[in-house]
Protein backbone atom coordinates (compact mmCIF):
# COMPACT_ATOMS: atom_id res chain seq x y z
CA UNK A 1 0.00 0.00 0.00
CA UNK A 2 1.37 3.52 -0.91
CA UNK A 3 0.34 7.05 1.21
CA UNK A 4 0.39 10.12 -0.54
CA UNK A 5 1.88 12.65 1.39
CA UNK A 6 1.72 16.31 0.60
CA UNK A 7 5.36 16.88 1.48
CA UNK A 8 8.41 16.89 -0.65
CA UNK A 9 11.33 14.90 0.85
CA UNK A 10 13.12 18.23 -0.06
CA UNK A 11 11.51 21.48 -1.07
CA UNK A 12 11.45 21.91 -4.82
CA UNK A 13 11.41 25.85 -6.45
CA UNK A 14 13.25 27.31 -9.28
CA UNK A 15 14.32 30.93 -9.27
CA UNK A 16 13.01 31.62 -12.59
CA UNK A 17 11.60 29.32 -15.86
CA UNK A 18 14.10 28.31 -18.19
CA UNK A 19 12.39 25.72 -20.71
CA UNK A 20 15.84 24.45 -22.23
CA UNK A 21 17.04 23.14 -19.08
CA UNK A 22 13.28 21.48 -17.89
CA UNK A 23 14.23 19.41 -21.30
CA UNK A 24 17.56 18.82 -20.07
CA UNK A 25 15.84 17.33 -16.92
CA UNK A 26 13.06 15.20 -18.16
CA UNK A 27 16.09 12.82 -18.38
CA UNK A 28 15.64 12.06 -14.96
CA UNK A 29 11.82 11.78 -15.06
CA UNK A 30 11.49 9.32 -17.97
CA UNK A 31 14.88 8.27 -19.36
CA UNK A 32 16.86 4.50 -18.55
CA UNK A 33 18.45 6.13 -15.73
CA UNK A 34 15.58 8.29 -14.42
CA UNK A 35 13.92 8.06 -11.30
CA UNK A 36 10.86 6.12 -12.44
CA UNK A 37 13.34 3.47 -14.36
CA UNK A 38 14.59 3.03 -10.33
CA UNK A 39 10.86 2.82 -7.99
CA UNK A 40 9.82 0.22 -11.50
CA UNK A 41 13.13 -1.70 -10.85
CA UNK A 42 13.35 -2.36 -7.31
CA UNK A 43 9.41 -2.78 -6.69
CA UNK A 44 9.64 -5.87 -9.80
CA UNK A 45 12.56 -6.92 -7.94
CA UNK A 46 11.10 -6.85 -4.52
CA UNK A 47 7.97 -9.57 -5.58
CA UNK A 48 10.59 -12.40 -5.39
CA UNK A 49 12.89 -11.30 -2.74
CA UNK A 50 12.92 -13.83 0.25
CA UNK A 51 15.33 -12.09 3.09
CA UNK A 52 12.26 -9.72 4.86
CA UNK A 53 15.27 -6.91 5.38
CA UNK A 54 16.43 -6.96 1.77
CA UNK A 55 12.35 -6.89 0.53
CA UNK A 56 12.00 -3.94 2.64
CA UNK A 57 14.99 -2.34 1.35
CA UNK A 58 13.62 -2.44 -1.91
CA UNK A 59 10.63 -1.66 -1.42
CA UNK A 60 11.64 1.48 1.03
CA UNK A 61 14.05 2.67 -2.05
CA UNK A 62 11.40 1.89 -4.74
CA UNK A 63 8.76 4.11 -2.75
CA UNK A 64 11.63 6.98 -2.14
CA UNK A 65 12.31 7.02 -5.46
CA UNK A 66 8.97 7.55 -6.81
CA UNK A 67 9.04 10.89 -4.49
CA UNK A 68 12.30 12.12 -6.05
CA UNK A 69 9.77 10.96 -9.67
CA UNK A 70 7.25 13.64 -8.11
CA UNK A 71 9.92 16.13 -7.03
CA UNK A 72 11.69 16.10 -10.71
CA UNK A 73 8.15 16.35 -12.25
CA UNK A 74 7.20 19.58 -10.01
CA UNK A 75 10.29 21.01 -10.88
CA UNK A 76 10.09 20.16 -14.87
CA UNK A 77 6.63 22.13 -14.68
CA UNK A 78 8.12 25.30 -12.55
CA UNK A 79 11.31 25.12 -15.13
CA UNK A 80 8.46 25.33 -18.24
CA UNK A 81 7.00 29.02 -17.11
CA UNK A 82 3.85 29.35 -18.72
CA UNK A 83 3.24 29.88 -22.47
CA UNK A 84 4.42 26.95 -24.70
CA UNK A 85 6.98 27.54 -27.41
CA UNK A 86 8.82 25.46 -28.84
CA UNK A 87 11.31 28.14 -30.11
CA UNK A 88 12.13 28.68 -26.14
CA UNK A 89 13.70 25.47 -26.05
CA UNK A 90 16.63 25.22 -29.16
CA UNK A 91 16.60 21.75 -29.29
CA UNK A 92 15.93 18.41 -27.84
CA UNK A 93 11.76 17.23 -27.23
CA UNK A 94 9.36 19.28 -28.24
CA UNK A 95 6.48 17.26 -27.24
CA UNK A 96 6.11 19.11 -24.17
CA UNK A 97 5.04 22.21 -26.14
CA UNK A 98 2.87 20.87 -29.02
CA UNK A 99 1.11 17.89 -27.12
CA UNK A 100 1.21 17.59 -23.51
CA UNK A 101 0.80 21.98 -22.95
CA UNK A 102 4.01 22.29 -20.35
CA UNK A 103 2.77 18.73 -18.30
CA UNK A 104 6.49 16.95 -17.67
CA UNK A 105 5.72 13.48 -19.12
CA UNK A 106 7.19 10.46 -19.19
CA UNK A 107 9.50 10.84 -21.91
CA UNK A 108 13.49 11.33 -21.79
CA UNK A 109 15.24 14.35 -22.65
CA UNK A 110 14.75 13.51 -26.39
CA UNK A 111 11.05 13.16 -26.27
CA UNK A 112 11.32 8.81 -26.49
CA UNK A 113 8.48 7.59 -24.33
CA UNK A 114 9.63 5.54 -20.84
CA UNK A 115 9.29 1.95 -21.37
CA UNK A 116 9.44 -0.97 -19.33
CA UNK A 117 12.13 -2.16 -21.36
CA UNK A 118 14.45 -0.07 -19.26
CA UNK A 119 13.92 -2.24 -16.24
CA UNK A 120 16.46 -4.92 -15.24
CA UNK A 121 14.85 -8.09 -13.13
CA UNK A 122 16.73 -11.52 -13.42
CA UNK A 123 15.67 -13.24 -9.96
CA UNK A 124 18.79 -13.73 -9.00
CA UNK A 125 19.40 -11.05 -6.04
CA UNK A 126 22.92 -10.66 -6.58
CA UNK A 127 22.50 -10.16 -10.17
CA UNK A 128 19.82 -7.51 -8.75
CA UNK A 129 22.21 -6.15 -6.24
CA UNK A 130 24.90 -5.33 -8.85
CA UNK A 131 22.75 -4.18 -10.92
CA UNK A 132 20.99 -1.71 -8.73
CA UNK A 133 24.33 -0.68 -8.04
CA UNK A 134 25.31 0.30 -10.96
CA UNK A 135 21.84 1.94 -11.20
CA UNK A 136 22.37 4.35 -8.62
CA UNK A 137 25.57 5.02 -10.09
CA UNK A 138 24.44 5.96 -13.30
CA UNK A 139 21.33 8.00 -12.36
CA UNK A 140 24.59 9.72 -9.84
CA UNK A 141 26.11 10.60 -12.81
CA UNK A 142 23.58 12.21 -14.80
CA UNK A 143 22.77 14.26 -12.31
CA UNK A 144 26.28 15.67 -11.69
CA UNK A 145 25.82 16.12 -15.69
CA UNK A 146 22.82 18.37 -15.20
CA UNK A 147 23.96 19.75 -11.64
CA UNK A 148 27.02 21.56 -13.89
CA UNK A 149 24.86 23.11 -16.78
CA UNK A 150 22.20 25.01 -14.00
CA UNK A 151 23.09 28.17 -12.72
CA UNK A 152 19.83 28.33 -10.75
CA UNK A 153 20.12 28.10 -6.67
CA UNK A 154 17.09 26.54 -6.31
CA UNK A 155 17.60 23.83 -9.18
CA UNK A 156 20.68 23.35 -7.50
CA UNK A 157 19.59 22.76 -3.97
CA UNK A 158 17.64 19.69 -5.31
CA UNK A 159 19.77 18.26 -7.74
CA UNK A 160 22.24 18.41 -4.97
CA UNK A 161 19.78 16.20 -2.41
CA UNK A 162 18.96 13.99 -5.48
CA UNK A 163 22.88 13.29 -5.92
CA UNK A 164 23.11 12.30 -2.45
CA UNK A 165 19.95 10.21 -2.29
CA UNK A 166 21.63 8.00 -4.91
CA UNK A 167 24.88 7.99 -3.11
CA UNK A 168 22.67 6.92 -0.22
CA UNK A 169 20.87 3.85 -1.93
CA UNK A 170 24.13 2.99 -3.20
CA UNK A 171 25.73 2.32 -0.02
CA UNK A 172 22.43 0.64 0.85
CA UNK A 173 22.43 -1.87 -1.43
CA UNK A 174 26.57 -2.36 -1.49
CA UNK A 175 25.65 -3.29 2.30
CA UNK A 176 23.16 -5.75 0.57
CA UNK A 177 24.99 -7.45 -1.19
CA UNK A 178 27.87 -8.08 1.47
CA UNK A 179 25.05 -9.85 3.03
CA UNK A 180 23.87 -12.28 0.35
CA UNK A 181 27.40 -12.12 -2.00
CA UNK A 182 28.41 -16.15 -1.40
CA UNK A 183 24.75 -16.98 -2.46
CA UNK A 184 22.23 -17.40 -5.36
CA UNK A 185 24.62 -16.73 -8.77
CA UNK A 186 27.80 -16.30 -6.81
CA UNK A 187 27.39 -19.52 -5.25
CA UNK A 188 26.18 -21.52 -8.61
CA UNK A 189 28.82 -20.42 -10.26
CA UNK A 190 32.58 -19.68 -10.18
CA UNK A 191 33.64 -23.24 -8.67
CA UNK A 192 36.08 -24.24 -11.40
CA UNK A 193 39.69 -23.30 -11.72
CA UNK A 194 38.51 -21.53 -15.29
CA UNK A 195 36.54 -18.99 -12.83
CA UNK A 196 39.59 -18.01 -10.93
CA UNK A 197 41.91 -17.84 -13.98
CA UNK A 198 43.01 -14.03 -15.90
CA UNK A 199 43.70 -13.94 -19.62
CA UNK A 200 46.71 -11.25 -20.20
CA UNK A 201 45.09 -10.68 -24.09
CA UNK A 202 46.68 -7.12 -23.87
CA UNK A 203 50.79 -7.20 -24.32
CA UNK A 204 52.74 -5.96 -23.19
CA UNK A 205 51.35 -5.40 -20.15
CA UNK A 206 51.56 -2.12 -17.89
CA UNK A 207 54.38 -2.83 -15.93
CA UNK A 208 53.48 -3.25 -12.27
CA UNK A 209 49.89 -3.97 -12.93
CA UNK A 210 48.03 -5.12 -9.60
CA UNK A 211 45.42 -7.29 -12.18
CA UNK A 212 46.06 -10.97 -11.14
CA UNK A 213 47.25 -13.54 -13.72
CA UNK A 214 45.51 -16.31 -11.42
CA UNK A 215 43.76 -17.22 -8.39
CA UNK A 216 41.27 -13.85 -8.70
CA UNK A 217 39.85 -13.23 -4.77
CA UNK A 218 36.02 -12.08 -5.55
CA UNK A 219 35.77 -8.27 -4.94
CA UNK A 220 33.82 -7.24 -1.66
CA UNK A 221 31.81 -3.95 -1.47
CA UNK A 222 32.91 -3.01 2.11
Amino acid sequence: MFKHEKQYFHPVSVEKPNPQYAVLLQEQLGGGNGEMKAAMQYMAQSFRVKDPEIKDLFLDIAAEELGHMEMVGATINMLNGHEVDFASIGAGEIQTHVQLGLNPGLINASGYSWTGDYVTVTGDLCADLLSNIASEQRAKVVYEYLYRQINDKCVRETIDFLLNREEAHNAMFREAFNKVQSSGSNQDFGTTKAARMYFSLSEPSPAGSPFPKANVTPPSFN
